[in-house]
C-alpha cells in the first residue's frame, strides 16, 4: 500500500475538516467544539468525530458525556446534543468516562477506520474531526482513509511549539491533505477581574504562523470562562466567545473556497512546499 492510498469517500458528507496539532494542550478540542457549534448556529448539519481515542474530550465539551452510543453489530450511531450536533467518540461506548483505552497502534487505527466507514452519519454539511496530538497511527490512518476538505492547525505562539506543529503540517502535505491555516491560541489572556488583555504566550517575534508558512485563521485569547467550563455548549457561551467562533467559521469557509477554486496541479505544488 502506498503512503497515499485511495480514500474512502462518503457521499452523504459534503466537507470534512480536521483539527490538528503536533502538540498536546494547545486547545484543539476547544477549537473543534467552537467551530462545530458556529457552523450549527448557521443552520448547517454538523457532526464531530472524536479521533483522540486515548484522550477523548468532545462528549464532555458538547454536553453529552452522560449518554451512550449505540451499535447494531454492523453500524455505529452517533449521539446528538442539544444543538443538534452529532458526536461519535470512544467514550460514548465506555461504561465509565474515565475508563482508559489501553490499545496498541493497530487497534487505534482500526477504530478510526470503523468510526469513518461504519457510522451512520446521515446527511452532513460538515464533519469536524478532532485529532490526537502528533503523527501517530491514528493520524496516519485518518489521512490515508478520509478525503479531507481541509485541515485547521491549532498552536500556541511559542518557538518550540511551531517546530513540533510543523511535523503535523508536513505529514498532511505528504498525504495530500490541504491545510487551511492556523488558529493561534493563547497569545494573550483576558483578565477575569478587569478585562484587560495581557500577553500570555508570546515568542517575541509575532512570526510563528509565518514560520509555519500558513495564514492565521483566528487568534483566540485565553478566557477563564472557557478554561474552567465543564462544557462549552453554545447556549452557555458569552456573546464575545460566540463572535470569535463565528469569525473562525467564516475564515474556514473562505479558506475552503480558496482551496476548492485552485487547479489540481496548483494544489499539488502547494502541498509539496515546506
Amino acid at each position: 500500500m502506498g503512503i497515499v492510498p485511495e480514500k474512502k469517500p462518503n457521499p452523504s458528507i459534503k466537507r470534512v475538516i480536521g483539527v490538528i496539532s503536533g502538540k498536546g494542550g494547545v486547545g484543539k478540542s476547544m477549537v473543534a467544539s467552537l467551530l462545530a457549534q458556529a457552523f450549527a448556529e448557521r443552520g448547517l448539519q454538523v457532526a464531530v468525530l472524536d479521533a483522540d481515542i486515548t484522550g477523548p474530550s468532545i462528549p464532555r465539551l458538547l454536553g453529552i458525556d452522560s449518554f451512550r452510543g449505540e451499535s447494531d453489530g454492523e453500524h455505529l450511531y452517533p449521539v446528538e446534543n442539544e444543538e443538534g450536533i452529532k458526536v461519535l467518540s470512544i467514550n460514548l461506548f465506555n461504561e465509565q468516562e474515565d475508563e482508559p483505552v489501553i490499545w496498541r497502534g493497530p487497534l487505534l487505527a482500526k477504530a478510526i477506520d470503523q468510526f469513518w466507514s461504519d457510522t451512520i452519519w446521515g446527511e452532513l454539511d460538515y464533519l469536524i474531526i478532532d485529532f490526537p496530538p502528533g503523527t501517530s497511527d491514528v493520524a496516519l490512518t485518518a489521512f490515508q482513509t478520509i478525503p479531507f476538505s481541509g485541515l485547521v492547525v491549532v498552536a500556541t505562539p511559542q518557538d518550540y511549539v511551531s517546530m513540533i506543529v510543523r511535523k503535523s503540517i508536513n505529514m498532511a502535505s505528504m498525504l495530500k491533505a490541504p491545510v487551511l491555516g492556523v488558529v493561534e491560541n493563547m497569545r494573550t489572556m483576558i483578565c477575569p477581574h478587569c478585562g484587560t488583555e495581557v500577553a500570555l504566550f508570546d515568542d517575541g517575534s509575532q512570526q510563528g504562523a509565518q514560520r509555519m508558512g500558513l495564514p492565521i485563521l483566528a487568534s483566540l485569547p485565553w478566557r477563564k470562562e472557557l478554561a474552567q467550563k465543564r462544557a462549552l455548549r453554545w447556549s452557555t457561551l458569552s456573546e464575545t466567545v460566540k463572535k470569535d467562533a463565528d469569525r473562525l467559521a467564516g475564515e474556514v469557509e473562505l479558506a475552503l473556497a480558496s482551496v476548492s477554486s485552485q487547479p489540481k496541479d496548483a494544489e499539488s505544488e502547494i502541498a509539496s512546499k515546506e
